[in-house]
């Protein structure tokens, strides 16, 4: 193969190599602990990359993601599959558009996050759960609290 041919493959290769990188590094972000309080979510930091807000309460860590759907609403979930959450890896990882169950790799498209309780799907934290104004959504320590049992295994 001509030196020059293969320098611009590899040119290519590395180019979109480092594209790829660089959207998959706007993925999976995590927020800072919070700690035996409410979670406070600032609205205008969801975007359709999902947040994940990792909180500690009573000493035990949990997770919530949020999440811009295509239809433009914020969505919001415990970061555990409501099927295998007791197997400790039932959580998600955002790939592309799509979160992945970690234990059964069945895939989510993001309008499907917070519409049904039960069955193989993120934890829905519905709007009677939380609490939204025009800038944040809160969601209670004490409702936080109800979910530790889902999260007793985790492995994450």
């Amino acid at each position: 193969m001509n030196t020059k041919i293969a320098a611009v493959i590899a040119l290519v290769l590395l180019i979109t190599g480092g594209i790829a990188f660089a959207q998959d590094a706007k993925l999976n972000q995590k927020k800072p602990v919070i700690s035996d309080r409410d979670l406070v979510i600032q609205i205008s930091d969801i975007t359709e990359n999902a947040l994940f807000y990792p909180v500690d309460i009573d000493g035990m860590r949990i997770e919530v993601l949020a999440v811009k759907a295509p239809d433009g609403t914020i969505r919001t979930a415990f970061n555990t599959c409501q099927v295998c959450y007791g197997s400790g890896r039932g959580f998600y990882v955002q790939q592309g558009t799509l979160l992945v169950c970690q234990n059964c790799g069945n895939r989510f498209r993001m309008n499907q996050i917070e519409r049904q309780a039960g069955g193989c799907n993120p934890v829905p934290i519905f709007p009677a759960n939380k609490t939204i104004s025009d800038t944040t959504i809160t969601i209670s320590r004490e409702f936080l609290q109800q979910a530790k049992r889902i999260f007793a295994g985790w492995k994450k």
